[in-house]
């Protein structure tokens, strides 16, 4: 445990939480929350965040740090983690990083390009430019194709800070991150992955669907959506854009249930993925493994 940070990954309904909790409270440590969901206020239930007590237990960073309708981006994710640093090493506690958004994590450990400054008026070049995300990624190909075939053609951030980069430098994005190489937040930041066998996965996950719902899913959805309206990125997550179909008559409570749960285990299988793909992993195992490691 290097620096006393370490991380925990693994796919949604795996456990991560849990094990957080109680290795923070065995080893002294405060929790980072990496989920992109978990970070907004008022999303309770769709992000399966831990309980009010829970949070009150251990002191927990990257939860209710947003409302739904603000941007959550690496960005601000490397925001909540210097806050929550500083906080352990004030403390003199560890810091526990767990969640599913792993991208976060690879950020962490093999690090970032610092972005030049984009000038008001850029910006504003660069948003009449994002107007149109189809003529935006082309010319997303015009200045830098070797950098756009890297993208997905409907990926707004990616495209809207690669133009910012071209105008602001009057560089290629590839050649700019050439010339800026990334380097590490946190060099060898040690990754706990809990494994878990596909069928039990599978069983986690439609009970904690069914639990989800019990707990009232649909209102949450419904006051999200009076409130904030569809619109913002929140809004597209699991779990609330499939209440928001169903209040569009697109599936049947019983429908909605099985398709709830049918999209979070291919987001699980898109996790274990990236994990094994981009993320060095110091262990593989179950959460008892883990334990006994720490």
């Amino acid at each position: 445990m290097k620096d006393n940070i370490f991380a925990i990954v693994g796919p949604t309904a795996s456990g991560k939480s849990d094990l957080a909790l109680e290795l923070a409270q065995k080893l002294n440590s405060v929790i980072l929350s990496v989920d992109s969901l978990a970070v907004y206020r008022e999303i309770d239930i769709a992000s399966a965040k831990p309980s009010k007590q829970e949070l009150a237990t251990i002191k927990h960073f990257g939860i209710d740090e947003l409302n739904p309708d603000e941007k959550f981006s690496v960005i601000e994710f490397l925001e909540h983690f210097k806050k929550a640093r500083n906080y352990a090493k004030e403390q003199n506690k560890g810091l526990i990083i767990v969640g599913g958004t792993s991208f976060y994590l690879k950020v962490l450990s093999q690090g970032i390009s610092d972005l030049p400054k984009i000038e008001p008026n850029l910006k504003l070049e660069v948003q009449e430019i994002m107007a149109n995300l189809e003529e935006a990624y082309r010319f997303l190909k015009s200045i830098d194709l070797e950098y756009a075939e890297k993208i997905k053609s409907g990926d707004r951030y990616r495209i809207e800070k690669a133009i910012e980069i071209y105008k602001a430098t009057n560089m290629p994005p590839s050649q700019y991150f050439s010339n800026n190489p990334p380097q590490p937040i946190v060099p060898n930041l040690p990754i706990y992955e809990i494994a878990i066998n596909r069928d039990i996965l599978r069983e986690r996950i439609a009970l904690r669907t069914a639990k989800m719902l019990e707990m009232g899913l649909i209102d949450e959805v419904a006051y999200l959506e009076h409130k904030y309206s569809r619109e913002p990125q929140s809004m597209g997550a699991i779990g609330i854009k499939e209440v928001l179909d169903y209040f569009d008559g697109v599936y049947s409570k019983k429908e909605l249930k099985d398709k709830i749960a049918t999209n979070t285990a291919r987001l699980a299988k898109r996790q274990v993925t990236f994990n094994k793909s981009q993320l060095s992993i110091e262990f593989s195992g179950s959460v008892e493994g883990i334990k006994a490691l720490l």
